[in-house]
């Protein structure tokens, strides 16, 4: 089964997507917890297996809808690092579909160059089977320069960890000399994630009837519509895609402002964090001599700085901050890049 159906929708569906196309606005980003699998099979009487390969199917069924809708970017939750306490036999078979279906993809380059459909894996890639890691790493090489739409797929992920890694990442940047301890923040903090390259979700879908969101992009849903759906995943539909668009369109206002509020609010703290580094530092440079601060103030001969020198002095430091998060998120990037394509071209060689 491909990753990316062809085929148009029909006269209905068409004409829904039309309507809906015509609303307030249609979500640029949506993540799916695809829950269900399992007890559809169950409910069909046939393998787990089977349920997982049906789950797979669905996907690629609605990532075509999503192309019709122009939604360009879908996340998908596709393996927790929860699953891997499942029986190992289950787990095996997990590993295995999903390096067929990787394998699968990197056979459909024409298909997703022609859609400019770009591949992420977000998740600890190290925790998987190397071929299946090899894999997964000529997938998201391959498809590196596409832009027209994303595909995240969330593989051996769980947003604590997802955090958890973000904060090493600081810790790394103030160990190598690329970041001060004073430059950790919530905004630094999001463009550590493994999501950092994409915008946060505006609408998490999770299937099955389950009404939480078992540890997937807690940061990133804080200001998302959030749609709980009874329907099994291998059952979902063009119109259970349909509903829940409708109820991120009817909330779209009230979150579109707690998003502008949380910006302006957090823009706020972040200044507020750059006058106290000023601050510090001009108590620092009384009591030690001259600094490397010194380029950042003025001083007057009372040793203090007037309303307008401290605007300018916490511009300057501002500068110098985003210059050295700019770096550091650079070498970050960097890293990340040659670890895929370390793998990717282990793979080539193999």
């Amino acid at each position: 089964m491909s990753w990316i159906r062809e085929g148009e929708l029909n006269l209905l569906e068409k004409l829904s997507a039309n309507i809906l196309m015509a609303g307030p606005s249609m979500p640029k980003h949506v993540a799916f917890i695809m829950d269900g699998n399992r007890r559809y099979a169950r409910k069909q009487h046939v393998e787990r297996q089977d349920g997982h390969t049906q789950g797979f199917d669905k996907l690629a069924e609605t990532l075509r809808w999503c192309l019709h809708l122009n939604i360009p970017e879908v996340t998908v939750y596709a393996f927790s690092i929860e699953n891997f306490k499942r029986s190992k036999e289950e787990v095996d078979g997990l590993m295995e579909l999903a390096k067929q279906k990787f394998l699968k993809l990197l056979e459909e380059q024409e298909n997703l160059e022609k859609h400019g459909v770009c591949i992420r894996v977000l998740g600890d890639l190290n925790m998987l089977p190397l071929d299946l890691q090899q894999a997964i790493a000529r997938a998201v090489v391959s498809t590196r320069t596409h832009n027209k739409c994303f595909l995240n797929v969330c593989f051996a992920y769980t947003s604590r960890y997802e955090i958890t890694n973000a904060v090493r990442e600081m810790a790394w940047g103030v160990e190598q000399g690329l970041l001060k301890s004073s430059d950790v923040s919530e905004g630094l903090l999001s463009q550590c994630l493994y999501s950092r390259n994409s915008p946060n979700p505006d609408l998490l879908i999770r299937t099955s009837g389950e009404v939480r969101l078992s540890d997937f992009l807690l940061w990133q849903t804080s200001h998302s519509c959030l749609v709980f759906q009874t329907v099994l995943w291998p059952e979902y539909s063009f119109w259970n895609l349909c509903e829940a668009i409708l109820q991120y369109q009817f909330n779209y206002r009230s979150i579109q402002k707690a998003r502008e509020l949380h910006l302006e609010e957090q823009g706020l703290r972040q200044l507020e964090a750059d006058r106290v580094c000023v601050a510090q530092l001009l108590v620092h440079h009384r009591k030690s001599g001259p600094l490397d601060a010194q380029h950042l103030v003025h001083h007057g001969k009372s040793g203090s700085l007037d309303a307008k020198r401290k605007q300018e002095a916490v511009r300057s430091y501002a500068a110098s901050r985003e210059e050295r998060v700019e770096g550091f998120l650079g070498a970050l990037q960097l890293k990340r890049d040659l670890f895929f394509t370390s793998l990717s071209t282990l793979a080539a060689q193999g």
